[in-house]
């Protein structure tokens, strides 16, 4: 009988994790509100979903896009931290699922669950890995310059004291393979090792670099706990290490008190940190910084355009003018960044591109100064109609969308900025300082857009239009693009 009653407990819990509505191929999220004491806040760097869960009521949503459990005669066949999170509840070791760890459980078990399609991709199998050290695969880079980041995106979970962010990472944790590379490590912990390696390699060009390679050689799948930075030493060189991890192709689970905006706040030099926050704020959804991704870029895209075949194809803009398309398809277009902001086109080309099309693969953005002001300015009006539009944006760049900008500067900040120490001569970068008041001040606008043109409540807003354009004719879905 008691076998009986847990087998149906079992499978209500398998119920309650089914919560989307799937339609014309896209997820629509249902919501619900709940009351619960205490609460978290769930970031997911280099991945297209952010949301939150506020005290005292808090709203979770969250399409999954594998089944979290599934059961079979009243037995559960699938691994991972939800499985283990309800054989627990059902042995008794723990109290009945609070529904915010459940809602963080999600997101572990759709992470769990991509790590184990793309193993290989991933480079996870200790023993298929390669052998060669970090130094010398630093070595060997010099040469051959490469980059590997990984097809899955991690995860950060920020949340209160006591909400048990961690017990739910070391479950996680615990539920993947031995013989996978992989660390769980408290932050600090974590940091001390890195300042270490970092005077061992004392005297090389980037020893953060070789740092990056040997950690991402040991680990890749890094797990931190407790992420909070203190240090000015940790934050001076946090952006360039994780930068390096990434390239490495090293995927971050990260807990932490803080949302990421909030970290080392107050702290000192901390302009020099806020790329970092960049970094971690850019890298959801389509964002992708680094070079020779040109490839990524465009696996994303066929992702996107499904079966259909992506040709070139032309639209009409204004006055009988029209825009070449260098290739398109099922509402995605795909353009080098020189084809849209090397040339001579401005508003009116984009709205016409986006009456077509509601995403857009734009493939090296660079870093602005005075040597691509204009180039700038047309970006700037890019993302502008793209906003509007509410259009999608997939990309590659340089760096953040803070990084992009940093040569860009008012008249006034230009007169504030102090000279130089020896020690902080930035001469060959003053060399393209771009001064433009109407750009300096464009560029704070374009940066908060592109940084929520890539969170979850935007691009849930675009699939919920792509999916209305959809249940549309023809002729009307043009004007749900205006909306």
């Amino acid at each position: 009988m008691r076998a009986i009653l847990r087998s149906i407990r079992q499978f209500r819990s398998a119920l309650r994790y089914r919560g989307d509505i799937f339609y014309n191929g896209l997820s629509k999220r249902q919501h619900c509100r709940v009351n619960k004491n205490g609460g978290s806040v769930y970031y997911t760097p280099q991945c297209t979903d952010f949301w939150r869960c506020q005290h005292p009521s808090y709203m979770i949503s969250r399409a999954l896009h594998t089944d979290a459990v599934n059961v079979a005669n009243g037995e559960l066949i699938q691994g991972g931290p939800l499985v283990e999170y309800e054989r627990r509840i059902a042995a008794g070791e723990l109290v009945d699922g609070d529904i915010c760890q459940l809602g963080t459980l999600r997101q572990l078990q759709r992470l769990y669950d991509e790590l184990v399609e793309t193993a290989d991709a991933c480079r996870l199998d200790r023993y298929a890995a390669s052998e060669k050290a970090g130094r010398s695969r630093w070595l060997w880079s010099r040469f051959i310059p490469q980059s590997s980041y990984a097809p899955v995106k991690g995860l950060y979970l920020c949340g209160g004291v006591g909400t048990g962010k961690t017990m739910l990472m070391d479950m996680f944790f615990d539920q993947l393979p031995c013989n996978w590379r992989k660390k769980r490590i408290h932050f600090h912990d974590f940091m001390l090792n890195v300042h270490s390696r970092l005077q061992k390699h004392n005297g090389v060009a980037d020893p953060l670099e070789v740092v990056a390679g040997e950690v991402s050689d040991e680990s890749i799948l890094l797990c931190l706990d407790e992420f909070m930075v203190t240090d000015v030493a940790d934050a001076l060189i946090l952006n360039r290490l994780f930068r390096h991890l990434f390239s490495h192709g090293a995927i971050l689970v990260a807990t932490s008190n803080r949302a990421p905006d909030n970290l080392y706040e107050r702290g000192l030099q901390r302009d020099l940190f806020l790329p970092f926050i960049a970094l971690l704020k850019a890298q959801q959804g389509f964002y992708f910084v680094g070079k020779d991704l040109s490839s990524l870029l465009n696996e994303k895209f066929h992702q996107l355009i499904g079966n259909h075949k992506a040709v070139p194809q032309k639209v009409e803009v204004v006055m009988g003018r029209t825009l070449q398309v260098p290739l398109g398809a099922n509402g995605c277009a795909y353009f080098p960044f020189e084809e849209l902001c090397d040339r001579p086109l401005g508003a009116a080309d984009y709205f016409g591109l986006f009456k077509k099309f509601h995403t857009l693969a734009l493939e090296g953005v660079p870093t602005f100064g005075l040597h691509n002001r204009t180039a700038a300015y047309r970006f700037v009006t890019l993302v502008d109609v793209m906003y509007e539009n509410k259009a999608r944006l997939l990309c590659t760049a340089e760096g953040s969308p803070v990084e992009l900008f940093e040569k860009i500067v008012t008249i006034a900040d230009a007169q504030q900025m102090s000279p130089r120490t020896s020690s902080r001569s930035r001469k060959s970068d003053d060399s393209d300082l771009c001064v433009d008041n109407e750009l300096g001040f464009a560029k704070d606008r374009t940066i908060s857009r592109l940084t929520e043109m890539n969170s979850r409540e935007y691009l849930e807003q675009h699939a919920a239009m792509v999916a209305e354009m959809q249940q549309l004719p023809a002729d009307s879905s043009k004007d749900v693009l205006h909306a």
